[in-house]
Order: C-alpha cells, then sequence, then structure tokens
C-alpha cells in the first residue's frame, strides 16, 4: 500500500503537467493566426487556429476567419462548413453571417445565400446590423438586381453608413443601373473682350444595352468666332467584368473650331482598398491631329473621391505634358457632390480647345451637382482659365455652365 501511494502521485502530478503544457490562450491564437491569414499564408495561419479550434470548437471568430480564408482562396466549400458552424455556435453574432453571405455570393450560390440572410434577419432582429444590411445589397448586385442593390446602398449612405470602398461599390451600381434620361446643358464662355463670347449648348440622351453598357449620344451646337458648328458624338461604357470597364467615344463636325474626328478609349480597374486606375488613348483631329495618352489613379476616401490624371502628347519637338487634379465630395446620396479642379494644359475630353493652338492653360474649377427628385437632377459648373496663345499673348477665359436632366 506504501509503495501505491507514490507511484499514483506520480502519475498524478504528470498528467497535471500534460494538461498544463497543453494549456494555451485562444485569443494569442487568434492573433497570431489571423496575421498569418491576412498576409496569405492561409495553410500555416489555418494550422494555429486548428490548434485553437481542438480544445474551443465553438469560438466563432476563430471559425470565421477559418471559413474566410477557405473563401479567399475559392474554396467555397469548404469554408460554408466552418461558416456554419460558426452562426450555429453563435446565432446572434453578425460577423458570421456577414462572412457567410459574401462566400456564397462569391460562389453563386444565390438560393443558400437568401436563406442565410433570412436566418440572420430572424436571429440578429430589427434594425438589422448596417454589415448585414451592405450584404443584402451586395448579394442583389451579384444577382444583378443592380436598381434593388442601388436603393438599398443609398438608404445606407443617407444613413451615415460608409466603409473602405463602400462609394466606390455605389458608384459602380449607378454606371451598371439600366436607367435612361435626357439632359441639356448651356455653356457662357468670356474672354474679357479678347474675343466675342461662346454661346453652347448641347442635348444628350443616355441608356443602357448589355452589349454597351451606359450609351450615351450627345449633340453639341456653339457659336464662336462669328460661325456657327455642331458636334456629334457617342460614348458607351461596356462592362469588362466586375472589376473593369471600359470607355469608348466616337464624334465629329464639320465646323472649324470642332474636330473633324475625335475618338477615345479607356479601360478603368478597381483595385483593392477603393483605389481605381485607367490608362486611355485619344484622336483629336482639328487642322493639325493631335495624340494623346492619357491614365489616372483615383482614390475613395470616405465621401470624397480623388483623382489624378497625366496626359502625355506626343509631337515633332517632343513630348507634352498636361494634367490635373480633381476633388469630390459627395454629400446626402452618392449624385449629390461638390467638386474642385485644378489643371494645367487641356482636358483631352474636351473637345472645345484646340490644343494644338495652346502652349499652355491653367485652370481652376468647381461644380455643384444635386439630384432634386428621383427623376430630376440639376448642376453648375464655373472655371477661369489663363490660355497662353504665344509667348507673349495671353488669353483669359471665364466659363459658367448649368445643365439638368430629366430620368426615366
Amino acid at each position: 500500500m506504501k509503495r501505491i501511494l507514490p507511484i499514483f502521485l506520480l502519475i498524478l502530478s504528470v498528467s497535471h503537467l500534460v494538461k498544463a503544457q497543453d494549456t494555451f490562450d485562444p485569443d494569442e491564437l487568434l492573433v497570431q493566426a489571423r496575421e498569418l491569414i491576412l498576409d496569405g499564408k492561409y495553410p500555416e495561419g489555418r494550422k494555429i487556429a486548428f490548434k485553437a479550434l481542438s480544445q474551443y470548437p465553438n469560438y466563432a471568430d476563430i471559425l470565421i476567419l477559418v471559413g474566410r480564408s477557405y473563401a479567399w482562396e475559392g474554396t467555397y466549400d469548404s469554408a460554408s462548413i466552418y461558416l456554419e458552424r460558426a452562426i450555429v455556435a453563435s446565432p446572434t453574432y453578425a460577423d458570421g453571417y456577414s462572412a457567410y453571405l459574401d462566400n456564397l455570393s462569391w460562389a453563386g450560390e444565390f438560393s443558400q445565400a437568401d436563406s442565410v440572410l433570412l436566418r440572420a434577419k430572424s436571429n440578429l432582429g430589427t434594425p438589422l446590423p448596417d454589415e448585414i444590411r451592405y450584404k443584402e445589397s451586395r448579394l442583389n448586385y451579384y444577382k444583378e438586381n443592380y436598381d434593388l442593390a442601388y436603393e438599398q446602398a443609398e438608404l445606407l449612405f443617407d444613413q451615415g453608413y460608409n466603409q473602405d470602398g463602400f462609394l466606390a461599390y455605389i458608384q459602380n451600381l449607378q454606371r451598371l443601373r439600366r436607367n435612361s434620361a435626357i439632359g441639356v446643358t448651356y455653356d457662357y464662355d468670356t474672354f474679357f473682350d479678347d474675343i466675342s463670347p461662346w454661346n453652347t449648348f448641347s442635348v444628350y440622351g443616355r441608356t443602357r444595352t448589355d452589349l454597351t453598357g451606359s450609351l450615351i449620344a450627345r449633340v453639341t451646337n456653339s457659336s464662336r468666332f462669328d460661325d456657327n458648328g455642331t458636334l456629334f458624338e457617342l460614348d458607351a461604357y461596356p462592362s469588362l467584368g466586375e472589376k473593369a470597364y471600359a470607355y469608348l467615344n466616337i464624334g465629329g463636325s464639320s465646323a472649324s473650331f470642332f474636330p473633324k474626328l475625335r475618338f477615345g478609349a479607356s479601360i478603368y480597374y478597381n483595385l483593392p482598398k477603393a483605389w481605381e486606375i485607367d490608362a486611355g488613348y485619344r484622336y483629336l483631329g482639328f487642322s493639325e491631329v493631335t495624340n494623346i495618352y492619357t491614365g489616372s489613379v483615383g482614390k475613395y476616401a470616405g465621401n470624397w473621391w480623388l483623382n489624378l490624371r497625366v496626359n502625355l502628347i506626343p509631337d515633332d519637338s517632343g513630348v507634352g505634358t498636361s494634367g490635373n487634379i480633381q476633388a469630390r465630395y459627395y454629400f446626402k446620396t452618392a449624385e449629390d457632390f461638390f467638386s474642385i479642379q485644378l489643371s494645367t494644359g487641356v482636358s483631352p475630353d474636351e473637345e472645345t480647345r484646340d490644343q494644338s493652338q495652346l502652349l499652355n492653360s491653367y485652370r481652376a474649377r468647381l461644380g455643384y451637382q444635386q439630384l432634386v427628385t428621383s427623376r430630376f437632377m440639376i448642376f453648375g459648373y464655373t472655371g477661369y482659365s489663363r490660355d497662353e496663345l504665344s509667348t507673349d499673348r495671353y488669353r483669359n477665359n471665364l466659363n459658367l455652365s448649368v445643365g439638368v436632366e430629366y430620368r426615366f
């Protein structure tokens, strides 16, 4: 009996020591696993996460992390296993539903996503968390219900919801919606008695087709230099997938102050963290042909959209450059904004200037746009520019522009 007692105590001590060695803090493992997974080291991060789940199988944040890692790899079935476990373990935790809806939307499992959304509404109650409302809009986006997705996102924006990339998402929905519109603009340019004022009217119509995306036809009539002329244009914005779209423009005129032929093309691509880049080419056939290579980088930050554009203009004497910085601040909706633009040179998308006749141009421009009702939009701009016509001759220009659009 005396021998048995020490042996029993020894076994108990060793058992306690082994158990102590297996004890760990799951929160620390979650931090370690998250760092690896966010760094793209999915297998290494999951190895640590699985260790934590071996003793804490209902730790929702770890289950969600593992599920998201599989979703980011495109292994949607594996992701669903862990995300289902997460919402069963914590049925009132919104993050689980948010990750699950992302995974099912990316996988194209829309019926199953609808079922998960109903469970979220049942378990989370009202008001539904903003993140889940946003994912509901995203689900409709993936189902190509663009009008409903836009209405849901616009309501969230109106109520103050924002996150990285949210404004860019709304802007993309605006482009994809099947809305039609007609509009008219008027521009007045005065040159402080250097030459007579210019009066320019433009009428446009917009619709959308599956092939062209947004399709805009525009007719611009202008009186300048004691002459009158009309420019005809057609713009298209075809989709190139979820993250990219193109811009195409063609137009022409018989007036001497408009290009006889203009053509433009750009490709826009959405990057992570709400960045957008584009690159393109413009052909302007004035008295001399101008070729322009253009590119920009833009960023959505909160209610702001910031954009820097650079244009390269090769000619016989070398390569000229022009550029502009533009900022917009969005108010109640994603179509109500104030804008400011500072530029040097002439924009390749502005048909009212013959770039071959200018050495330099400097401009400051302010604008405001507001959607007054669901059908009527108004906008106005004013700008001041100083154009260098020759080494010792400058022309000062004040521009006023107003417009209205009706949607149907």
